[in-house]
């Protein structure tokens, strides 16, 4: 037998013609989204835009380009992979989230909080869902199933709370900017669990006890995900309170932290959980424990490390969703009759705006009624914020999108097709109108008060802290002496009325007693190379 050098040489200028072809579409795609950086950094004084409207310009301009050199045959550069968005962008984007959260003002307001990201989820999916199957078996838009259409349901009940929270104060409304942010990230998990728990569950035969098992699915989803999500929080927070990595090296105490962070994602993938909610809540015990055990170099370059990687990532997916909104492949599905993919996404927006009004306005009574104090209820006019900052789209409905209507990036089904291009309309129309939208809006509801309110969280070393040591052996921990002020309930209307003071006092006396001394956390000294004493806590 001969051998073909021919041939061989053929194959491997192929293969090299390919990687080059990778190498320029990856250099392209990063200086996207340097230019991103740099406009949105020149924007930054006008609050009208943000990072994700500005991507998002910047993707339609250039698939537009794109469209244009390669004759209306392709509009982006990279083809949309699973992988890429649910192992490599949305991990950054949900951990920081919990990472970053200002746990004092989100346990304060927890159970209102749950009431919104949980709760409220769950009666926007039940509600967008039986839209969809309603109108949308009328209509002519290809083969979908019943699973297609809970998937519609979890898919446009993960909300984009970005534009307004970057026109909210934390100072001036920190109840309505805790509730923003808090019900946002719970939102999102929440929608994961319900999207994983529909994909995993035969819908073929709807019954009773079938509708019984998806919510006891969805419930064991979601418990076990976080329980998973805090046990590998506390296993970091111990394994470096122990061992003292930054006794030789700062590097390993980073190193470990991100790794453990990536570990809790990839175990629930790897046992069928939920890991956008597992990796949600190891952010949040590793910023309690874990992140005050690693000497103060280390907090700055954590901290700043995890916020980077979730703001490149946010801008990488907006980006790819602007190019891909002129993908010719997709739109040809529809091209032979456009009224009907507006007529989907109005619908879609339409289902958006009622589905989230069917919870916020009810669950906002509901929890007045639990509030004694004035400042703690939500006005109407907070209402109308509330409702307002969950109407836009972004990432993470994308992203459940893909995974739901896609295969390897290519839409080959009609009725799919046209929920792919649905989907980005949607975004498109809800994040650039409803975002620029979003400052005259808040504006002309909530104007900046007089006097401030005092009532600020007082969390002066957490990753969200920007203008206060980060390290600071003076600073007492204020939550436990403002808890000390609460009464305590004598009655079943008493404990209604103050359930998250009551269960954030029980809980920190718990945690002061039983897991600081194990696990570290706040008062805990790491040790510092040259220093006289060993680590030990402080009481």
């Amino acid at each position: 037998m001969g051998f073909d050098f021919g041939m061989l040489l053929a194959s491997l200028n192929k293969l090299s013609t390919s990687d080059h072809q990778s190498v320029v579409s990856i250099n392209l795609f990063v200086a996207l989204i340097c230019a991103c950086i740099v406009i949105g950094h020149l924007l930054e004084e006008n609050r009208w835009m943000n990072e994700s409207i500005t991507a998002l310009v910047i993707g339609l301009c250039t698939g537009v380009v794109i469209l244009l050199i390669s004759g209306g045959k392709n509009s982006h550069i990279l083809v949309f992979s699973e992988d890429l968005f649910f192992i490599y962008l949305l991990p950054p984007i949900i951990f920081n989230a919990g990472f970053q959260v200002k746990k004092k003002s989100f346990f304060r307001n927890f159970s209102t909080i749950m009431l919104f990201g949980a709760v409220g989820t769950l009666i926007s999916f039940i509600t967008i869902s039986l839209g969809a199957i309603g109108i949308f078996r009328k209509m002519n838009i290809g083969s979908l199933e019943i699973g297609d259409y809970l998937a519609i349901g979890a898919i446009f009940s993960a909300t984009d709370s970005v534009c307004t929270l970057q026109v909210l104060s934390q100072d001036e409304t920190p109840l309505l900017y805790s509730l923003v942010f808090g019900e946002g990230v719970v939102n999102d998990a929440t929608s994961v669990v319900l999207f994983n728990a529909v994909q995993n569950f035969d819908l073929s035969h709807i019954s009773t006890s079938k509708a019984l098992q998806l919510v006891g699915n969805f419930l064991y989803l979601f418990a076990s995900s976080t329980i998973l999500g805090v046990a590998t929080g506390l296993l970091s927070a111990y394994i470096i309170k122990k061992l003292y990595f930054g006794r030789h090296s700062t590097d390993r105490e980073v190193a470990i932290m991100i790794l453990m962070a990536y570990l809790s994602y990839m175990l629930a993938e790897l046992f069928y959980l939920s890991a956008i909610l597992t990796v949600f809540f190891s952010g949040i015990v590793m910023s309690h424990y874990t992140w005050h055990n690693v000497t103060e170099s280390s907090r700055v370059t954590t901290k700043h490390a995890f916020a980077t990687l979730s703001f490149i990532a946010e801008i990488f997916i907006f980006l790819y969703v602007g190019m891909d909104a002129l993908d010719i492949e997709k739109w040809r599905f529809v091209s032979d009759s456009p009224e009907l993919s507006v007529q989907v996404s109005s619908i879609l927006l339409a289902l958006v705006l009622v589905g989230r009004a069917a919870f916020v306005f009810p669950l906002s009574f509901l929890s007045n009624l639990m509030k004694k104090s004035t400042e703690e209820k939500i006005s109407f006019n907070k209402q109308i914020t509330i409702w307002w900052a969950g109407l836009m789209r972004g990432a993470v409905s994308m992203a459940l999108a893909y995974n739901q209507f896609t295969r390897g990036g290519h839409t080959q089904l009609r009725g799919n097709a046209i929920m792919i291009t649905s989907t980005i309309t949607v975004v498109l129309f809800s994040t650039m109108v409803f975002g620029l939208m979003t400052k005259p809006l808040i504006r002309l509801l909530l104007p900046s008060p007089k006097h401030l309110s005092r009532m600020i969280s007082s969390e002066p070393t957490t990753p969200k802290s920007f203008i206060v040591p980060l390290l600071d052996s003076n600073t007492q921990d204020s939550e436990a002496d403002l808890c000390l002020n609460v009464p305590r309930p004598h009655s079943l209307r008493m404990l209604l009325t103050t359930p998250s003071h009551t269960v954030h006092r029980y809980w920190r006396r718990f945690d002061n007693a039983f897991m600081r001394p194990v696990f570290g956390g706040r008062g805990f000294v790491p040790f510092v190379p040259g220093s006289p004493t060993e680590p030990s806590e402080l009481h």
